[in-house]
């Protein structure tokens, strides 16, 4: 989770460099970022002013990454903290992926809140984050129990490994490769997983169409989130105190 204030900044500027401006306060509607990591930026940026928000309705801040760092905060103004940031007590949400692993989240916490106004639904996009998060994982996953692929694998560990000697934990990087290409490893790979990870996302598209739609509903709030902010810098800007 990111979630620097520098790069919240930088990402909040990131519609304007697009082309949109607010000269006066009447409220535009900004266009979205072309590119994804433009928009990923920006939905990061608007989760960082929600959390902000969220943390200094409690008296909270979080601290800055380049100021010096004060080591005489108490132990539980510092658990306070991480308790408005991520919730407390047990996890309400968990999800069980199809390679074994178990992730949890709070549905209480400014993270949490931040998410719900961003995505609409925070047990629906925390489900959906996950899964689509770890397709390539569920592919390897899969790739692992081919029988051609483990034949390959066997063929690798005996490569790598010294006669009448333990098998290396970390083998050299130039051994290693040298085996995995001569073991038919690299191009069984190369092969598989692209297959293995298409016929995952295949499997998986209604929760890739629900990541979607919910992260375009995560950008038009970001995108409006920017407006605001930008409408009311102009009305402290043209404002006249007489």
């Amino acid at each position: 989770m990111r979630l620097l204030r520098a790069f919240a900044a930088a990402a909040l500027a990131v519609l304007a460099l697009t082309g949109c401006s607010t000269a006066t306060a009447q409220r535009a509607v900004p266009p979205l970022p072309r590119t994804e990591r433009d928009r990923d930026d920006l939905i990061d940026a608007a989760q960082q002013v929600l959390v902000d928000r969220c943390l200094a309705r409690q008296g909270l801040t979080l601290p800055n990454a380049s100021a010096p760092q004060d080591h005489s905060a108490s132990a539980p103004q510092d658990r306070r903290l991480q308790s408005a940031l991520f919730g407390h007590g047990h996890p309400e949400l968990s999800v069980t992926l199809a390679t074994g692993y178990t992730v949890t989240a709070h549905t209480d916490g400014c993270l949490a809140a931040a998410e719900r106004d961003l995505y609409g639904d925070q047990r629906l996009w925390f489900r959906t984050r996950v899964v689509v998060n770890n397709l390539r994982a569920e592919a390897q996953q899969r790739m692992k129990r081919d029988p051609d692929y483990r034949a390959a694998t066997a063929r690798w560990t005996r490569c790598v490994t010294p006669a009448h000697e333990a098998r290396p934990g970390r083998p050299d990087p130039a051994v290693s490769t040298r085996c995995a290409r001569e073991s038919g490893l690299t191009r069984l790979r190369a092969r598989l997983e692209p297959a293995l990870l298409a016929r995952v996302r295949a499997e998986r598209h209604g929760q890739l169409t629900t990541y979607r739609q919910l992260r375009t509903r995560a950008l038009r709030r970001a995108a409006d989130l920017y407006a605001e902010r930008t409408v009311q810098v102009t009305l402290k800007k043209g404002s006249d105190p007489s």
